[in-house]
This record gives structure tokens, C-alpha cells and sequence, in this order.
């Protein structure tokens, strides 16, 4: 898809979520009691399996193309000392992205997917959300646009990630804004701030929260209030991957608060979602179990960039190999105990 013609249009297509293949997905699970282990011996693999079998529409699943798209976004707030990194370093981490250099250049090799980088505005900071929406209606349109326009048909698998100094602020803000509580408990240290860091930060997301509670009544408007153009991208993408039913992996806690209002008005959002990892950032273990995510690692990783979910690929793909490649008892003449 294009993008979204108008807030409506949006609101439209986050109200009207496609289903999964019931019948793909039976398909697979009966595939699954067929092959040569006891059932359910090889735990969520089987289910990683199956789910992608619902989405994709086939009982044998493959990801012969998948992308991680990574969103880049600069955040008024930044000026406001939440990070230990300046802002310049957005476009910085942008170039190093295109010069293949950065964490997921060899992450998504690793993984064998393609990577799309896409900078938002980068030479206009959204506006600081302690004293007004962080974005226009039409800049968070704009975002959300840009987000859908980057998943096309023929996609097996996306993963999204981010770019934004500044941005694990206005994560914590979404989270705080869609679930609840107090800043403190949302709040971490992202790029590494120390304990006066962390105190601004909750200081920002308080006043934040102050200042749009009672105008940030939709998913749009909590965005568009207390987000970035990176992260509305990340919303717009998971929308309109749902639309063309191609299942997405999210990353860590940034990614995560895109998806943190869309569903807390509609929580099916998530079904077509894959938790790849819980990252170290303290808010993130939270924002899942209110999303309702289970994640596939822990490994302690805190970097954003879509990295996280890019190693987890590696996992899903090791579940769509033993769910393709084993033998069933008929073919292996092997007895299934029945």
C-alpha cells in the first residue's frame, strides 16, 4: 500500500484487521502431529511454524524474502538532556547504516534479509512534547504513510527496528500514555544515561503525559502528541503489513511503543506480531506482557536498530527448517505409537 489517504483512512484499516488462514493453519498443525517426534517435543518451534503458516496462507512456510525496515527520526526532546548522545548522531548512525557498518548490516546477513533504511525529516526534529504535540497531524500522517509504504506484496517476514536519539523517552511516554504508570516504572537507560539522566527522563515523560492526557483520547493522537516520526513509521508499517497479512517481528522496547497505543484500542493488533527479544531496557519486559507478547530471546541486548528481532530470525528460520525438513512417520516407515 501507498500509505494513508487521511487520519480515517488509518483509524479504517486499524479497525478492519484481517484474520489468519484458519485452514493453512490446520494444515500445519496436522503437519506437525505427522512428523518424527513425539508431539509438541520441539516446544515453540512447532508453534513459530504454525503461526507463520496462518499468515502466509501455506502450510509449509518459507522466508525466501524477508526485510528489516529500520526508521530514522530526530526528537525535539533531545534537547532536554535525556540522552547521552547529541542528536547528531541520528544522521550519523543513518550514514553508517548505508555504509553497511552498523550492528544491522551484519545482523540481517546473518539472518539472510534484506535491510531498507528509511530517514524521516532528519533535519526537523519533531517538536518537544513537554510543551506541545510532538507531531502535526499531518507530519504523523506523513509518518505513518511512510511506515506502509515500505511493505510491499511479496514480503514473507518484516522486522522493524529504529534510529532516534531521543527516542526510548518517547517510547516510555507512549507506554506510559497507552497502559498506564508512573513514568518511573517506564523509564531506562537507553543509550546509557546515569541516574540524573534517568531522573530527567522520568521528569520529560511526567510533563508530557501532563501536558496531552486529556487530548491523546486515540491511537493517532497519542502517537502524533508523544512520539516521533520513527516510531509512527514503525505503527504504520504493522498496519499495513496486517492489511497484506505478512507476519512482523518487533524489536525491542522502541518498536514495541509503536504498537503500545494501536493496541490499547485495539488489542488484536498484535496477533500477527512476533516478540523477538526482551531487551535489557527495564520498561520492555512490562510493555510485553501488556501487549500480550512472549518473547523468543533474552540476551540482554539494548541497541535497538531492529538488531534483537534480526537474531531471532535465525530461531524462526531453525523452526521453519524441522517444521519443512523432517520426515513424517508414513515417509520415515517409522511407527507413530498409534
Amino acid at each position: 500500500m501507498n500509505g494513508f489517504a487521511s487520519i480515517p483512512a488509518f483509524e479504517q484499516a486499524l479497525a478492519d484487521l484481517p484474520e489468519h488462514d484458519s485452514a493453512a493453519l490446520a494444515e500445519a498443525r496436522a503437519r506437525q502431529a505427522e512428523l518424527t517426534k513425539p508431539p509438541g517435543s520441539l516446544g515453540r518451534l512447532e508453534d513459530i511454524a504454525c503461526f507463520l503458516a496462518g499468515w502466509q496462507g501455506h502450510a509449509r512456510p518459507q522466508i525466501d524474502r524477508g526485510r528489516v525496515l529500520v526508521f530514522a527520526g530526530n526528537h525535539g526532546i533531545a534537547s532536554l538532556g535525556v540522552s547521552a548522545y547529541p542528536a547528531d548522531v541520528t544522521r550519523q548512525m543513518v550514514a553508517n547504516f548505508e555504509a553497511g557498518g552498523a550492528a544491522i548490516n551484519a545482523l540481517a546477513r546473518a539472518a539472510g534479509l534484506e535491510l531498507r533504511v528509511v530517514p524521516l525529516d532528519l533535519d526537523r526534529p519533531t517538536a518537544d512534547f513537554t510543551e506541545q504535540p510532538a507531531m502535526t497531524a499531518q507530519e504523523c500522517l506523513e509518518a505513518l504513510s511512510a511506515g506502509a509504504a515500505a511493505v510491499e506484496d511479496g514480503l514473507d517476514l518484516i522486522v522493524v527496528g529504529e534510529m532516534g536519539i531521543g527516542n526510548s523517552t518517547a517510547a516510555a511516554a507512549l507506554a506510559a500514555c497507552s497502559f498506564g504508570g508512573e513514568a518511573d516504572a517506564w523509564v531506562g537507560p537507553g543509550t546509557g544515561v546515569d541516574r540524573h539522566g534517568l531522573a530527567r527522563k522520568a521528569a520529560v515523560v511526567t510533563a508530557g503525559i501532563a501536558t496531552h492526557r486529556e487530548a491523546a483520547t486515540s491511537a493517532f493522537e497519542i502517537l502524533r502528541r508523544l512520539g516521533g516520526r520513527e516510531i509512527a513509521a514503525i505503527a504504520g508499517a504493522v498496519v499495513a503489513a496486517r492489511q497484506r497479512r505478512i507476519p512482523v517481528v518487533l524489536d525491542g522496547f522502541i518498536s514495541c511503543s509503536a504498537v503500545a497505543p494501536l493496541a490499547r484500542h485495539h488489542p488484536a493488533i498484535t496477533v500477527h506480531c512476533i516478540a523477538g527479544h526482551q531487551s535489557a531496557e527495564p520498561g520492555h519486559a512490562k510493555l510485553l506482557d501488556k501487549l500480550g507478547l512472549e518473547p523468543l530471546l533474552k540476551l540482554d541486548m539494548r541497541l535497538g536498530e531492529g538488531s534483537g528481532a534480526a537474531v531471532a530470525v535465525a530461531l524462526i528460520r531453525a523452526a521453519l527448517a524441522a517444521h519443512n525438513g523432517m520426515a513424517t512417520f508414513a515417509e520415515a516407515g517409522v511407527s507413530n505409537g498409534a
